[in-house]
């Protein structure tokens, strides 16, 4: 079942032109409509890749199918798209809705922090896990995320966003590259000490169930896949079968010229034992 949307509050930067607007569940939704300048299998790409990266336990947005009407559109002026040079109407009907962090009344929500305060970020460990998720589903984009606190917390949450290009945008195949789907900076991996670093994402990922992405495809609207389910039905048995490829994709990236991983082959740290209150 589709939310659907009720308010217009301001346009998102991006290729894809989102906009943030108010729902009737009472909660923000980034959405992305489905005559975006990318392409309409980014709606597609969005709900089944950020379920997938939700199944394993990774921190990204909540999804929704948002249904925004006819009447919402032509009142609302700032609802348009700008494809090459001109300006046209969103279209009405379901599009896709990735929930907004943290309400903006409620804390604060970056795009980007400097290296120096990335000791501030309590999750930057689960990094490597988004890395699992975007090799095994072929983003060819670099890894966005967005760094979040409410006002009462002193840490910020990291949380990965923008899936639309997993599955090689609108083409769903996966011309694999080491470079691909990466963290633009290499500080985010310097806790990355060996395979045990990835765990439990790249277990949950050799082991998830065929059914769990049958299910989870399952919600795309046909609209979303230009109503080919025989295109999806073939996405589907790739993203299965590439379970297993996984960690050869991640050793290319290790092997490649970033260097990523300067801690391969050391000791993980051990956490100091709590002193004894007594």
């Amino acid at each position: 079942m589709a939310v659907e949307a009720v308010q217009h509050v301001r346009r998102m930067r991006g290729g894809a032109q989102a906009h943030l607007m108010r729902a009737d569940d009472g909660h923000f939704y980034v959405v992305k409509f489905q005559n975006n300048p990318q392409h309409l299998r980014v709606l597609a790409n969005e709900l089944l890749a950020t379920r997938l990266a939700e199944s394993i336990g990774l921190p990204v947005p909540v999804t929704e199918i948002i249904e925004v009407r006819e009447w919402l559109v032509e009142n609302t002026l700032e609802l348009h798209m700008d494809l090459a040079g001109l300006s046209s109407r969103c279209k009405p009907g379901l599009q896709f809705g990735a929930r907004y962090v943290c309400d903006p009344a409620e804390g604060q929500v970056f795009d980007y922090l400097p290296e120096s305060m990335m000791s501030k970020v309590k999750n930057l460990a689960v990094f490597a896990g988004m890395l699992v998720a975007d090799k095994w589903l072929g983003n060819a984009n670099g890894r966005q995320a967005v760094f979040w606190k409410k006002t009462t917390e002193r840490k910020y949450t990291a949380t990965f966003i923008d899936q639309g290009y997993c599955f090689n945008a609108g083409e769903w195949n996966f011309p694999d590259s080491a470079l691909r789907g990466v963290y633009a900076r290499n500080f985010v991996y310097q806790q990355v000490t060996g395979w045990e670093s990835f765990e439990p994402w790249l277990s949950r990922v050799e082991n998830l169930a065929p059914a769990a992405v049958q299910e989870i495809a399952g919600a795309v609207p046909p609209e979303w896949a230009g109503n080919d389910w025989g295109e999806l039905e073939n996405l589907v048995e790739n993203i299965i079968e590439r379970r297993s490829k996984v960690r050869e994709l991640i050793t290319a990236f290790r092997n490649s010229s970033r260097q990523p991983f300067p801690a391969w082959g050391m000791a993980a740290p051990k956490h100091e034992a709590p002193a004894n209150l007594m």
